[in-house]
């Protein structure tokens, strides 16, 4: 049976109704016209005594009006019935920045159009809490600037996942031969290094995700007994120790020490980290260590250390205004050019903050596995080569 052309237009037609009618019965709505990107995995580590996923939420506004993110809940695993964290209002505004302002500014929930905000996410596990195999997130935008007396627009983000990564966690031993010790900005949700990001050769980076500012704690419980010298400070020529066996990969030397306060002029990416090294340990994590004494650093590119060997000294170098320890890891071999990644000492004493810490008069809390929180103080026992 040949069918006219008229009868063809009228089924042809008729089809086109059908699919409408279809797809209006399962539309869905929009939802907000942002992207959402996590540049990196969490990986669960143990903080002090928390077992914590760290990782970040870049969102780009694509649509041609302000979006303010109201709300934002995680889940574990595919569990939508009860978030693991929900987080909203002024602690929504604490963990946001919009990309090229200042960290915690005023209306940092608003995303401009065109405009991308990171979110720092510090997701702290509950005792015996199973650590979940992946994350998702409800984002609820409100969209525009509300007219008075009208209600606002919000637009929902019903599910952006994250797989938890897998990957281990190295176990080092301290870069350091024993002593009390502050592990300056150290690890926190919203310490310097945490927020800091890098934007190199088209690329951002976030290497100092776990960073931490090493400074030697004295007999009179202070970093130094003046300022005038470098040789003021107690950690000033302290011999730095290879965390785990490993290769070194990289080393950088001949930069000239800081006078104490004063940062070298100008800053650049050659000059940032001061002298370096950088060892190359099992699973392919790069251990940095930066800020050295200049000529101190005994080891070459190529050569395989032990743990407990005798890297370098402790200097005042690069980007610092005093003498002391930058020590991170990452997963790529550059100081800046890489993502920071978890680590966890074998063993440590914690002393407690930094702020209330007194030499006669302190805590002393165990710690195993674990990194030290933000500006704890710790006590490190003596080092031996295994």
């Amino acid at each position: 049976m040949r069918l006219s052309l008229a009868a063809a237009a009228r089924l042809f037609s008729a089809l086109v109704l059908i699919f409408a009618v279809l797809q209006a019965g399962h539309a869905r709505e929009r939802g907000p016209r942002v992207e959402v990107v996590c540049p990196a995995p969490p990986i669960p580590v143990k903080v002090e005594d928390k077992q914590v996923l760290v990782y970040e939420l870049h969102v780009t506004n694509f649509d041609t009006v302000p979006l303010t993110l109201k709300k934002l809940e995680v889940f574990a695993d595919a569990d939508r019935s009860q978030p693991i964290k929900t987080i909203a209002d002024a602690a929504l505004s604490a963990i946001m920045t919009e990309a090229g302002t200042v960290s915690g500014a005023k209306d940092s929930q608003t995303i401009g159009p065109a405009k991308r905000a990171v979110v720092f996410l510090w997701i702290e596990l509950g005792p015996g809490q199973r650590t979940p195999a992946s994350l998702s997130h409800r984002m609820v935008f409100v969209a525009g600037v509300p007219s008075e007396g009208s209600a606002p627009t919000e637009t929902t983000l019903e599910d952006f996942p994250v797989a938890v990564s897998q990957d281990a966690v190295p176990l080092l031993s301290p870069p350091f031969a024993g002593g009390v010790w502050l592990a300056g900005d150290g690890p926190s949700n919203d310490s310097g290094h945490r927020r800091s990001i890098f934007a190199i050769d088209g690329h951002i980076y976030s290497p100092e995700r776990f960073a931490i500012d090493w400074v030697k704690v004295g007999r009179n419980g202070d970093s130094h007994d003046g300022t005038a010298r470098n040789e003021n400070w107690w950690g000033y020529g302290e011999p730095i120790l290879a965390v785990a066996d490993g290769e070194v990969t990289q080393i950088v030397d001949g930069i000239p020490e800081n006078t104490p306060r004063v940062l070298p002029k100008p800053v650049t990416l050659d000059n940032i980290a001061g002298n370096y090294i950088i060892v190359r340990i099992p699973a392919n994590r790069y251990v940095s260590f930066a800020h050295l004494q200049p000529g101190s650093i005994k080891v070459r590119v190529h050569d395989h250390v032990r743990r407990g060997d005798v890297l370098a000294r402790l200097g005042n170098t690069g980007n610092a205004t005093g003498p002391h320890l930058h020590f991170e890891v990452t997963d790529g071999n550059s100081v800046l050019q890489s993502e920071g990644v978890p680590f966890v000492f074998e063993k440590f004493t914690d002393l407690g903050p930094g702020s209330d810490y007194e030499v006669d008069k302190h805590p002393t809390v165990p710690r195993d596995r674990s990194i030290p929180g933000n500006n704890d103080v710790v006590e490190f026992t003596s080092a031996k080569k295994q």
